[in-house]
């Protein structure tokens, strides 16, 4: 097959791939929940692209993204919602809409650029998405924790709803008792490993999380740049454990746990 520049052929092959019997297997039983995992994903390996300035990662990662744009409108169009024409209309609307000062009305005319232009397009937009929304959705959007944006990495917005809420007074007012609660959310976790049940033991994982990134805000860390060190730390030493290792003419299949445990403790000393 012929590699084409043109999307058309994109969203051709993403149809293909989610036809039932003659598509693959695996893309047909796809949904919106189980591929927005991947979404978030290779949104972050565009980033980090960027921040490595590989410009031919960067174009992969771009097309690993697109794909995902098409996927999600592929699931769209079979529902009867929306197909990828519409995401691209409604972009481009969006994008003419907000930058009156460069694309001119219908009558020719072109606004100057000001702040207040920008605040009242974006408060027609959402007044217009609100309208939208069936009126128990509506309500909710009226909460105090409305304002916090929901695309944002999960760590991040978990400090920003704990912080919203802890200026009416909803807070912890000790970093001791935050740390009480983490103990409390560890035991239900080992409740729900002992019963076996699954979907509990996801939801106290989360709890177990939310309450992490409330002790972090309390010690004023900040959760992403503390876990990123940490991976990076994790990526060091385990680094050293396959090092020491090859020396040894040995591989990680072939070591032993306690072997790679005093590997790594070894890695941490010599980082002392």
């Amino acid at each position: 097959m012929t590699p084409s520049r043109d999307i058309s052929r994109l969203i051709e092959i993403m149809a293909a791939l989610r036809t039932p019997v003659t598509g693959c297997p695996w893309d047909v039983e796809q949904t919106f929940q189980t591929i927005a995992p991947y979404t978030i994903e290779e949104a972050h390996e565009v980033a980090d692209a960027i921040t490595r300035n590989d410009l031919d990662d960067l174009r992969e990662e771009l097309g690993d993204l697109l794909l995902q744009v098409v996927y999600h409108a592929r699931i769209a169009e079979e529902q009867g919602a929306f197909a990828f024409a519409d995401v691209v209309e409604g972009i481009t609307r969006k994008m003419i809409r907000r930058h009156p000062h460069v694309f001119p009305d219908k009558d020719g005319n072109v606004t100057q650029p000001s702040k207040g232009t920008w605040d009242r397009i974006k408060a027609e937009e959402k007044a217009e998405r609100a309208a939208r929304r069936p009126p128990e959705e509506q309500t909710s959007r009226s909460s105090l924790l409305a304002g916090v944006k929901a695309g944002q990495p999960a760590l991040v917005r978990a400090m920003e709803l704990q912080r919203k809420a802890a200026t009416v007074g909803f807070d912890w007012n000790d970093p001791r008792a935050v740390l009480q609660k983490i103990r409390e959310e560890a035991d239900e976790i080992e409740a729900a490993l002992d019963a076996k049940d699954a979907t509990e033991l996801a939801a106290e994982t989360g709890d177990l999380l939310f309450a992490l990134v409330n002790l972090a805000r309390h010690a004023d860390v900040d959760p992403e740049t503390a876990l990123r060190g940490t991976n990076a730390k994790f990526e060091r030493r385990f680094g050293h454990i396959e090092r020491a290792l090859s020396a040894k003419g040995r591989t990680l299949e072939e070591a032993s746990l306690d072997e790679m445990d005093e590997l790594w403790n070894e890695a941490k000393a010599l980082e002392k």
